[in-house]
């Protein structure tokens, strides 16, 4: 396990930063409205996992676990009997239980999105084993660098591509990476991301991805998806 990331600080608006990346985790606007406008829409979620007996989402950067939160809790709401939820990250610099509470505190409705997040927190030291989270929900968070930790990944359908800005971790974006993570893509499977760097836009393309700009979150004129050709 790679060692607790302790160079983070909170800004004057409460919000979780990076010293080391020089980043903010999640958009300054709302972070959990960014996950849902990003990852969800931008991979049709939940319409795609409807009908499927088994989805597996694969994320880049878990960070606070915000974004597993919005998932799961749309999840619980929309799945049917039986259905399977499998959430696999990555985190080469994983937070202490107490930074990732103070971070996701600021959400303090609906109840249940606060239960969930409670529920997480409690079992923060374990996540990094496959861990069935409830009956139809496993999560699993790779507790390494991304070139090392993406073979173990399950073929994946949807993809959150969330590392800390390109331009600041370029190694999360690099060309091996993007194609790390095309070989574990189903056919057919989709990736989103907050952002539309020029060059990732080609690591992906040259990985096999067919990408699209769409419009961003907030201030941001766009974002990325697309499909696995």
């Amino acid at each position: 396990m790679a060692p607790q990331f302790h160079n983070t600080r909170f800004d004057d608006n409460h919000l979780l930063y990076s010293q080391q990346f020089q980043d903010h985790y999640y958009s300054r606007h709302d972070g959990r409205a960014e996950c849902r406008h990003v990852f969800l829409d931008g991979n049709d979620l939940p319409q795609r996992w409807c009908n499927q007996h088994h989805f597996t989402i694969g994320e880049l950067g878990f960070g606070t676990g915000l974004n597993f939160l919005v998932t799961w809790h749309l999840w619980r709401q929309m799945r049917g009997p039986g259905q399977q939820l499998t959430f696999h990250s990555v985190e080469g610099y994983p937070l202490d239980v107490d930074t990732a509470r103070r971070s996701l505190s600021q959400w303090t409705e609906p109840a249940q999105f606060v239960d969930l997040a409670e529920s997480l927190l409690a079992v923060w030291d374990e996540i990094s084993d496959p861990l069935q989270i409830d009956a139809q929900t496993t999560l699993h968070v790779h507790h390494q660098l991304v070139e090392k930790a993406l073979p173990g990944f399950l073929p994946t359908n949807a993809w959150f591509l969330d590392g800390f800005a390109p331009a600041k971790n370029p190694d999360m974006w690099s060309l091996q990476v993007m194609q790390l993570v095309a070989a574990h893509t189903v056919p057919g499977g989709t990736f989103a991301s907050y952002t539309a760097a020029g060059w990732v836009r080609r690591n992906l393309t040259d990985a096999g991805f067919e990408v699209a700009k769409r419009p961003g979150f907030a201030s941001k004129r766009d974002m990325i998806a697309g499909v696995l050709r």
